[in-house]
């Protein structure tokens, strides 16, 4: 929703009020692209508006309260798009982060073609069960991307590796998540397979299953593939390159 937001917030008209974001025509494009219910989208646009992630045009139309995000959103969002360029440069050795961080602009036209792939990918939108899970949870990203990142990259190809995570209550904490909302969710993996502890529940070591990895590593994968296909269009070789 948040990138569904972004989108239209760049490709919004000033002189044309039929493509200025409002809430309702955020909940309509949130509904026809199947991405969550307009209540959803409605509740969603009301904590963006809460937490300052979004705001209304100064002077806009007071009958439509057209929307825009904040400048500390925009700069947070900066920062996601710098750090995909700065893997996919990792991965291949290229250099599209130093490309775009010449032409920074360039970023209200990457943006919505990012948001285009995303919708339009399968592996993105529908992924496997585990990964739907915790997606829907509050900052269920963040809980799957701090289980990945205390993986050691020698134990992925084991049936069930170690992660960094031992006490429930502390992951729970440091996410500033409900402990008794995480835990729920834990269990329901646990019930699937794809978590477990290696010694008594909540206090040893938590692993995770070789499927989930994959899971989650598939996803990644697909996003990195979006991101690279709209810089590719964004930022076309030099006449002559590779």
């Amino acid at each position: 929703m948040a990138h569904v937001g972004l989108s239209m917030h760049f490709r919004r008209d000033p002189n044309d009020r039929r493509k200025e974001l409002t809430v309702s025509r955020f909940t309509e494009v949130v509904h026809k692209n199947a991405v969550a219910s307009r209540n959803t989208a409605d509740a969603f646009i009301k904590e963006m508006l809460h937490y300052n992630i979004a705001e209304y045009v100064a002077g806009g139309d007071g009958r439509t309260h057209p929307l825009q995000p904040t400048a500390a959103t925009i700069e947070r969002f900066t920062g996601w798009v710098t750090a995909h360029l700065r893997t996919l440069d990792h991965i291949d050795g290229g250099d599209r982060l130093g490309r775009y961080l010449e032409r920074p602009d360039m970023l209200a036209t990457l943006q919505p073609l990012i948001a285009d792939g995303l919708l339009a990918s399968k592996p993105v939108r529908e992924p496997n069960q585990t990964f739907s899970l915790f997606i829907w949870l509050n900052n269920g990203g963040i809980v799957m991307d701090w289980l990945m990142s205390g993986i050691d990259p020698d134990h992925a190809g084991l049936e069930r590796i170690p992660t960094s995570v031992v006490s429930i209550g502390d992951f729970a904490k440091w996410l500033k998540l409900s402990r008794t909302h995480l835990g729920r969710k834990l269990r329901t993996a646990e019930e699937l397979g794809s978590i477990g502890w290696l010694g008594q529940r909540g206090h040893s070591v938590m692993w995770v299953s070789h499927g989930f990895y994959e899971e989650y590593m598939t996803v990644q994968a697909a996003k990195l593939a979006v991101v690279d296909n709209a810089f590719k269009a964004c930022f076309p070789p030099p006449q002559g390159g590779d």
